[in-house]
């Protein structure tokens, strides 16, 4: 059985994995994550908040 995509709330089109810049205390970092392809919306997961979020942040306050 595959997996149902997950979906934009606010254009109903499918979201699609692309490389999404951040920022966070004036550093720049990116990651890859699901995207609306239309009006550009991101869905961070927990697993990416957690992750690279968490450990980007933890590198800035070893500064």
């Amino acid at each position: 059985m595959s997996e149902q995509p997950m979906i934009c709330s606010l254009c109903k089109c499918p979201l699609e994995v692309k490389r999404v810049d951040f920022e966070y205390v004036g550093h720049m970092f990116f990651a890859d994550a699901p995207r609306c392809p239309v009006c550009g919306q991101v869905y961070l997961s927990e697993e990416l908040v957690k992750g690279r979020v968490a450990e980007v942040e933890m590198q800035l306050e070893d500064k």
